[in-house]
């Protein structure tokens, strides 16, 4: 019996310089980028591609090749080689670096070599890999890797960015050029190479050119019998001869070049989950390209496409029948931590249980619908889910715990939150999902499900697999939580998860459950007079460019401003010209068309209008709205809110404070009192510091501003004008925000050396706030991180990055993070001790909302006096800091009456 030859390994080449720049130029820059300003776009194309040819190519060994700055011998022969092309993009520059750490995490070896192109050593390697019996794929943007094809060698050439790829094998370069590869130099040579600058015979295209050389059997004989070629094309050739001949010299590939690596040697090595996890962490690479990734990768060395579910989690599971329930928590959930899943849904303060899942540290797991519980099962579970002493873990709990609410049941004991404790210990990740973070921590995989902030289901699953699934996800948060502890523990922050985030869990939950009240009515009348603003500001536009357009198109906006009217054109975009507000209201100053105004205006009115009615459609059927407090959104530590984003709602103009009129106090309640810290980011900075004059200018009690101003410019507070004042004003937020000295100059309208003059006059002043800052830098900077008061870090390890960009970005976050972030960690102790006093006082009032430095309550009869003063001293006692906190109340029937 005759057997079957083996398949021969595959070498996959890829030219580096060459598919990066596609992926920069095929992916939007401004859309990819991390939030300390480094761009990605190209490091995405690239990864993205690199992992399609991956897994569908499945070669055994792979190796990425990049050209170098030094010369070449084709720069030595021709002066003029590749002279005249474009200046590389700042944007892109980078980015090279960040694809070799990813080959690097990936354990995909790349090269270079000085004097020689990446297609040199593309050549040397496949030549070489021919040779020892392998097959190889090229994939590159270059054609002259074409005259390197024939059996064992196939070019994969990008035709649309790089996400598709071109087969160029023997016969497709033949169909492609009408000469064969070995031949494709040749024509090359004769028609030229506009990207190498390397000019061909004026006149003579592809066709022409391949004619020549099939009707002469190559560029040798057509040389030789150049004389015979008629007509003008045979003129043109005979005078561009020596250019051909040199393009042909210089368009050879090096299939020798000094190249240490063995082909056999290139194969992809054991690489490291949790390196790679950092890496795409560091870019901020979330979703898709991530899941393809991993199943890549693991599918080529060996594994399952899909990994099973609970791969590496030994559970055993019991579906308990009546009265099973209460004797498995009996025997299993007292002798130690339990871990805790549920399936769901849940959103805007309530929610609905379809299953629960326990599971102990030995890997006994129960799982149960709470819905088809006896009662005697139902009471066990209710009790224990209620024990202080039974300790728990779960992964997002605050979405779960309204639906526990939803049916009555309260949860107590919980000693670990997953998702808070993985924000704790990586506070910039973008997402906190199960499955990512027990892929990161404990390097083990999840089955996907529908996990999403509001819900968790895993729809398509049949019931065994589901409950499977469940009581693994109840395993992985016991495990997490136990691995996140040692983490923690190591990092200062195990008292910030169990003192601070884990007590506001349920804290944020009954917030949310609560809601606000809201006018329908008020909103109704703001969005039908916001409508009618924005008809008579769109059509003022109109009447000052003489047609209409669309307000809202930038491209028409574009066409309007700067082709129809002239006026000067803003900073450049790959779109055209910036029209965003900021380059607009510059415009406006210098310029004064009336028509900015009215875009302006029009954005302005729009933007309110959109608040406005996105607000309207939230009300539940009680006409109370529903935020959702996320706790793991901001790096430094502030709560965010969503659906609706009440950190957003204006403050600043009174149109957008008539928003905050439709806020309003409930059926049941006497009025809204508002609290909030005055000027805490300035009074924390000063606290830090330590600086004597600036402590002193709040210790005074008179207005901040005004004495900080009198100090800088040498004069009497009743001489400090309403610019002087604003002037030093934006210096106090600015240094408390990281602000630079152009962003100075910018919001303050003027030139960056003024900036830079007031800064330097308010150091000399202030020279503690001066030192504290540069301090600041220097040793996050040495640490890797930041601290807060209270001991939360953020990590900014681009400070030390060779890109300025993304170093002077972290400069800024380093200066802003311990302060900002010291706000949000004395707030979250106000709120926690606020909730505390009002159980023990047992006062029906209530706390609804918290927006940034404020708190929002509604306030029972009788009980506004009592809960003023709680409020006050509550939030005075959260922090001692040498400026002392204040604060400052206001109360009414709506958020608006309630200002202060």
């Amino acid at each position: 019996m005759a057997t079957s030859e083996p398949t021969p390994e595959t070498l996959l080449l890829l030219d580096g310089h060459s598919l990066a720049y596609r992926a920069f130029y095929a992916l939007p820059v401004e859309n990819f980028s991390t939030t300390t300003g480094q761009h990605t776009n190209a490091v995405f194309g690239f990864t993205s591609m690199l992992v399609n040819v991956l897994r569908d190519e499945k070669p055994s060994h792979v190796a990425v090749c990049f050209d170098r700055s030094e010369p070449t011998f084709r720069h030595t022969a021709y002066e003029e080689y590749k002279a005249g092309r474009a200046k590389t993009p700042d944007e892109f520059r980078s980015q090279v670096q960040l694809i070799c750490e990813m080959l690097d995490a990936l354990k995909i070896t790349h090269l270079s070599l000085a004097g020689y192109e990446a297609d040199d050593l593309i050549a040397t390697l496949a030549t070489r890999a021919s040779a020892c019996g392998m097959r190889t794929l090229i994939v590159t943007g270059d054609r002259d890797a074409f005259q390197l094809v024939d059996d064992r060698v196939t070019v994969l050439y990008p035709v649309k960015g790089v996400s598709v790829l071109a087969r160029m094998d023997p016969e497709a370069v033949t169909a492609k050029y009408g000469v064969p590869p070995q031949r494709y130099r040749e024509l090359a040579a004769l028609v030229g190479e506009t990207s190498d600058n390397l000019p061909g015979v004026p006149g003579v295209g592809p066709k022409t050119a391949a004619k020549w050389l099939l009707a002469h059997d190559g560029l040798d004989n057509l040389v030789a019998q150049v004389d015979k070629i008629k007509g003008k094309a045979g003129d043109n050739l005979r005078e561009h001869l020596g250019q051909v001949l040199r393009n042909q010299q210089l368009n050879k590939l090096d299939c020798d070049a000094p190249v240490e690596a063995d082909p056999a040697a290139l194969d992809i090595g054991e690489w490291d989950r949790q390196e790679i996890q950092a890496l795409l962490d560091t870019l901020e690479f979330r979703g898709e390209l991530r899941d393809r990734l991993f199943t890549t990768l693991t599918a080529h060395a060996g594994g399952e496409e899909s990994a099973e579910a609970g791969e590496g989690f030994s559970v055993e599971l019991t579906r308990p029948e009546a009265g099973g329930l209460a004797a498995w928590l009996a025997g299993h959930a007292h002798a130690g931590r339990t871990g805790i899943a549920v399936s769901g849904r849940w959103a805007r303060g309530t929610g609905e249980l379809t299953a629960v899942a326990l599971a102990a540290a030995d890997g006994a797991a129960v799982h149960f619908d709470p819905a088809l519980l006896e009662p005697a099962d139902e009471r066990a579970f209710a009790a224990w889910l209620a024990d202080e002493a039974a300790p728990k873990a779960m992964h997002d709990a605050k979405g779960p715990l309204q639906a526990f609410a939803a049916r009555g049941l309260a949860l107590a004991g919980l000693t670990s939150d997953t998702a808070l404790a993985c924000y704790l210990v990586a506070p910039d990740q973008r997402s906190y999902e199960l499955g990512e973070q027990v892929l990161r921590f404990l390097h083990k995989e999840l089955r996907e499900g529908a996990e999403q902030t509001g819900q968790l289901t895993l729809d398509g699953a049949d019931e065994d697999t589901a409950a499977q699934d469940l009581a693994v996800r109840a395993l992985a948060v016991l495990e997490l939580a136990d691995a996140l502890d040692a983490e923690l523990a190591e990092r200062g922050a195990d008292r910030l998860l169990h003192e601070l985030e884990l007590p506001l869990v349920d804290i944020l939950a009954r917030m949310e459950r609560a809601g606000i009240a809201i006018d329908h009515d008020h909103l109704a009348n703001l969005s039908a007079s916001m409508g009618g603003q924005a008809k008579q500001v769109e059509q003022g536009a109109f009447d000052a460019v003489g047609h209409e357009f669309n307000l809202g198109s930038p491209k028409q906006v574009q066409q309007v401003l700067f082709e129809e009217l002239g006026l000067p054109r803003t900073k450049r975009t790959k779109t055209g010209y910036t029209t965003d507000s900021e380059a607009l209201t510059g415009l406006l100053e210098k310029n004064g068309h009336p028509v900015l105004e009215h875009i302006l205006r029009w954005r302005e009115v729009a933007k309110l209008k959109s608040m406005v009615d996105s607000l309207i459609p939230l009300a539940d059927e009680t006409g109370r709205i529903h935020t959702t407090f996320n706790q793991t959104v901001a790096a430094t530590g502030r709560l965010s809110s969503t659906d609706p984003n009440v950190q957003n709602i204006p403050a600043r103009t009174e149109e957008g404070r008539q928003i905050r009129a439709a806020f309003t106090v409930g059926q049941g309640y006497d009025c809204l009192l508002t609290a909030d810290y005055s000027q805490i980011e300035l009074r924390i900075m000063a606290h830090l510091s330590g600086d004597e004059q600036l402590i002193e200018a709040f210790v005074s009690g008179a207005d901040f501003h005004t004495i900080t101003a009198a100090k800088v410019f040498a004069l009497e507070p009743g001489q400090i004008g309403t610019e002087l004042r604003s002037k030093i004003k934006a210096m106090n937020y600015g240094l408390a925000y990281g602000l630079s000295e152009y962003g100075l100059s910018q919001q303050l309208r003027i030139t960056p050396g003024e900036a830079r003059e007031l800064k330097e006059g308010y150091f000399e002043v202030f020279g503690g706030v001066r030192d504290y800052l540069a301090s600041v830098v220097a040793d996050a900077r040495r640490d890797g991180y930041t601290s807060t008061i209270l001991g939360r870090r953020r990590y900014l390890p681009d400070l030390n990055s060779d890109n300025r960009q993304r170093r002077e970005m972290a400069e800024r976050m380093a200066l802003n993070a311990p302060i900002q972030g010291s706000a949000a960690d004395i707030i979250k102790v106000a709120m926690i001790r606020i909730d505390a006093a009002l159980r023990e006082a047992g006062l029906k009032s209530r706390m609804l909302l918290q927006v940034h430095d404020e708190l929002i309550f509604e306030v029972c009869s009788a009980e506004l006096e009592q809960l003023q003063e709680l409020v006050r001293r509550e939030m005075d006692g959260a922090y001692t800091l040498r400026a002392p906190l204040a604060v400052a109340m206001g109360t009414g029937r709506t958020w608006y009456d309630a200002a202060h």
